[in-house]
């Protein structure tokens, strides 16, 4: 939510429908960890109200998502795929696919281990690349914010179930 606008924890809270401690906590480590800047204050009924945005997004490397554990690593992944479902939906609803750039597919193919890490490194390669077109981006917003256009990217590689595991009529995976 903070990459989209900056906000208080007071919002946040209201967004989430979170207890206000629970969401001022998180936001404090964000901000510790130095992925928040304070953008802004406001005065709120006798109390100062601190606005933040987010500064940079974590990544973690191959080594560090081979360490977390299986529970993690579902929590993570469910949550980043219902952020990105819930972002994908709500632009599409609004016209966000309707630009000749915007891109939607989905490719299974088949590879053997030295391709699947091949194509690993090409995708981390293309990260770079699209944190490298951001900055570049904001140096030329930086003269003239009304060219700003706010542009999800979403990216998963992953070892997939062949197409016939996914098209079981019961509602259950199975291979």
């Amino acid at each position: 939510m903070l990459d989209d606008a900056a906000a208080s924890p007071v919002l946040l809270a209201a967004k989430l429908d979170q207890p206000l401690g629970t969401i001022a906590y998180h936001v404090r480590t964000l901000y510790d960890l130095g992925l928040l800047e304070l953008v802004s204050t406001r005065q709120r009924r006798g109390a100062t109200e601190h606005y933040y945005r987010t500064t940079a997004r974590p990544r973690s490397s191959a080594d560090e998502w081979e360490q977390l554990d299986g529970v993690s690593k579902q929590r993570l992944l469910t949550a980043l795929i219902a952020k990105a479902t819930d972002s994908a939906t709500r632009s599409a609803a609004a016209g966000g696919f309707d630009s000749a750039e915007a891109h939607i597919s989905t490719t299974a193919v088949t590879l053997d281990g030295e391709g699947w890490r091949a194509l690993a490194a090409e995708v981390r390669q293309w990260l770079v690349r699209v944190e490298e077109i951001e900055r570049e981006s904001a140096t030329r917003l930086a003269v003239s914010a009304d060219d700003a256009i706010n542009v999800g990217v979403t990216l998963m590689t992953f070892e997939g179930l062949p197409f016939r595991a996914l098209a079981s009529t019961d509602g259950h995976v199975s291979a």
